[in-house]
């Protein structure tokens, strides 16, 4: 993969100043996600009924009432994963967009099921699925986004790529599927248990956020027509970045634009994320006697969570987990071999990188 001697990336030199954190994540990324929508919508096409109502109305296509909507879908990490590799290779995406809608369908599915089990009232900005049409439904219309996205996958055959690749692509899903069940599994074991390591935590969401991050950019590979171990290679990185996008997304759930925990929905769920572990390894005995203490009570009030952020600040928590997720992007750059032979190649995926850290992904 990459130069056969790549440069080091250092992560500082991915900080431009001026970015803002309410535009486009990367350069791509309106190109990215209309290709990705159009995909989608096409794999939708013929489909009616309420469950694909629901569908729609998740993606945000469609109101409750299965009205249309002027609001634009949103494109994920792995969606954007699967494209910027396969141009980063072949200098075309189209051969990957198959593979990005459905892993983009599969972490729908991920996050309809994760409304349904945190409770969200809310998501996108608008009520969830299952506060609308029930838990039943939402898990229903879950498992429909998930079937869906093995199925687009298989298009794969269509843009030229061979059958027994186009299998692999789908077997490597389905594995990345099950990775992921399995680092749920640990993050909601977890909230019922007080001590957990940052190696616990690592290695739940390698398979929790890193199984579909891997599986994305192992599929971009695939489509652009690389080698099993080139294919293995990227989905390393892809790993790495995904594991660095869900401790970016934590910390953005923890310091938001209040930054004090009031709307955590990690707080309230008692989840235990990389800054809260951080402090209950590293904090003083007096305040992880006094997370304890937060953590064993059934429900949380205002107080709590703004106390609990407080702590987290004096522990330097935020500060341990950012470079925790620097440090994972700098090796998957480096592994990628985005030095400066290799930088005008890979510039969309230094822009993902930077996004991921950023937080706007």
């Amino acid at each position: 993969m990459g130069a056969s001697n790549p440069a080091v990336v250092t992560v500082a030199a991915l900080h431009k100043p001026g970015r803002a954190s309410d535009i486009s994540p990367i350069a791509q990324y309106e190109a990215y996600r209309q290709a990705v929508s159009d995909e989608l919508k096409a794999a939708f096409a013929g489909r009616q009924g309420m469950l694909y109502g629901m569908l729609r109305y998740h993606l945000g296509w469609n109101d409750e009432h299965g009205q249309p909507l002027d609001v634009p879908m949103a494109l994920h990490l792995p969606g954007a994963l699967a494209l910027a590799v396969c141009e980063g290779l072949s200098g075309d995406y189209a051969a990957a967009l198959p593979a990005a809608a459905g892993v983009e369908l599969v972490h729908n599915f991920t996050l309809v099921h994760g409304e349904v089990q945190a409770g969200r009232l809310e998501a996108q900005d608008r009520p969830s699925i299952w506060w609308v049409w029930g838990p039943a439904q939402a898990i229903n219309a879950g498992d429909g986004l998930h079937a869906l996205g093995r199925v687009v996958v298989m298009k794969l055959s269509q843009r030229g790529v061979p059958p027994e690749r186009t299998l692999k692509a789908v077997e490597t899903l389905d594995r990345a599927c099950l990775d992921l069940c399995e680092g749920q599994y640990l993050d909601l074991t977890f909230r019922d248990q007080l001590m957990v390591t940052t190696n616990d935590y690592l290695g739940m969401v390698r398979k929790k956020t890193g199984g579909l991050a891997s599986c994305a950019a192992y599929l971009g590979a695939l489509a652009a027509g690389e080698s099993e171990s080139g294919c293995a290679g990227f989905g390393e990185v892809g790993a790495r970045l995904g594991m660095a996008w869900q401790i970016m997304r934590d910390v953005k759930d923890l310091w938001g634009e209040r930054g004090d925990g009031m709307t955590s929905s990690n707080i309230v769920n008692k989840k235990k994320s990389l800054p809260l572990i951080h402090a209950l390894e590293s904090a003083t005995p007096a305040e992880k006697r006094e997370l304890g203490n937060v953590y064993m009570k059934r429900v949380l009030e205002p107080e709590d969570t703004a106390r609990v952020t407080a702590i987290l600040d004096g522990a330097g928590s935020r500060g341990f987990a950012t470079g925790q997720a620097e440090e994972l992007v700098g090796e998957a750059l480096n592994e990628l071999g985005a030095g400066d032979a290799g930088r005008e190649r890979w510039a969309v995926m230094e822009e993902v990188a930077q996004a991921i850290l950023a937080g706007q992904f």
